[in-house]
């Protein structure tokens, strides 16, 4: 098909409550959107870059530039997702703004094939279980309201962000507060070293799920390591980029688990690589979250209904993060949501409500 423009636009999206990570605290996602505009669809692309470069080297205002200077110039005249993956692989990194390209395109495509995003990866399912992150708080008390609040909702995962110094205890708190029956999951983001190897094996007398790149995202030998001297299972987010990688760190023993984020690894075609190649080798994957609009949780919720994807993942409903999402919101129902099934990603932004969270548009022709 042939692109005939595209539309980079900025929203400003208020989170219902602040975000804390080991990394930081957000209270308004800056959130790049890219439509890409053919002769028979128009197609939506979400880029899941924060506003600092903090969770990883990418940035909102960096993915704008390389998309406007780089990425749309590489495009071939006629294009599709896999013809537009591979005019992009020269261009090292900037894997988040490449998975917004190339999932505009994807969306386009398949808005004009008259497909949807779980047909064409692969979906075996017509809903996915669904997990809640809950970040950092300011007191165990407070961490426990929101727990509470989360499982009366009915999401049938809890993970639970940690640090040096809010680990054990608020862990040890949600375990004694709502017993071992609750699925229960920790993601440290990075945030410890092979020093705190026995203040991390102590997080294995609560039967966790998993643990959640606990050590540096470049360090496949520490994460080996480690996970000998523990008997919670591994689980790498950030150090997955690629297929390639899943493989390194499969074969090194860094993880036993995979959480796949299609807008951080470059796109929904990398994703279904890892999936096979994970499920290929029997590692266990979920679909992680970066706090996405309606756009970009519609495809999640499509990726998240492959067959490999055995655990809940953080595909969680529209109002866990906004009061007012930018397409018709996701609502949980018995702890699932179900996977769109109209064209392309499915779902398409409801225009009132996007003019309203807009800070800036910019329209390219090609």
């Amino acid at each position: 098909m042939k692109i005939t423009g595209v539309e980079l636009r900025r929203i400003a999206m208020p989170l219902v409550a602040p975000f804390r990570t080991s990394f930081g605290t957000e209270t308004v996602r800056d959130v790049l959107l890219v439509r890409v505009v053919t002769p028979d669809a128009e197609g939506w692309g979400e880029c899941v870059a924060m506003s600092e470069p903090l969770y990883s080297s990418e940035y909102v205002d960096a993915a704008a530039e390389v998309i406007r200077r780089f990425l749309l110039p590489a495009l071939p005249a006629e294009v599709d997702a896999q013809s537009a993956g591979r005019a992009m692989e020269h261009i090292k990194g900037h894997r988040m703004a490449k998975a917004a390209v190339e999932t505009a395109v994807l969306d386009a495509q398949l808005k004009a094939a008259g497909e949807s995003f779980g047909q064409f990866l692969g979906a075996t399912r017509d809903r996915v279980p669904c997990g809640v992150s809950v970040g950092i708080m300011d007191s165990v008390p407070q961490l426990l309201d929101a727990v509470a609040g989360y499982l009366d909702e009915g999401y049938v995962r809890i993970k639970l962000k940690i640090q040096p110094g809010w680990d054990v205890a608020p862990v040890r708190a949600v375990r004694e507060r709502f017993g071992d029956d609750v699925l229960l999951q920790v993601d440290a983001n990075a945030a410890y070293t092979l020093v705190d190897a026995r203040q991390l094996a102590r997080l294995d007398d609560f039967d966790l799920l998993l643990i959640e790149q606990p050590l540096a995202n470049d360090d496949f030998v520490q994460h080996a390591k480690l996970a000998k001297l523990l008997r919670t299972p591994i689980c790498l987010d950030e150090s997955i980029e690629s297929a390639e990688h899943a493989a390194a760190a499969i074969a090194l023993g860094s993880c036993s688990i995979v959480n796949i984020k299609p807008g951080r690894i470059g796109g929904y075609l990398e994703a279904r690589r890892i999936h096979d190649l994970c499920r290929a080798n029997g590692i266990a994957v979920w679909c992680g979250g970066m706090l996405e609009t309606g756009l970009g949780r519609a495809a999640n919720v499509a990726l998240a209904a492959l067959p490999g994807f055995t655990l809940p993942g953080d595909t969680s409903g529209s109002r866990r993060y906004y009061a007012t999402d930018i397409t018709e919101p996701f609502e949980l129902a018995d702890g699932h949501l179900t996977v769109p099934t109209g064209p392309g990603i499915g779902v398409e932004p409801v225009q009132r409500l996007l003019d309203e969270v807009t800070t800036a548009k910019e329209w390219i022709p090609l």
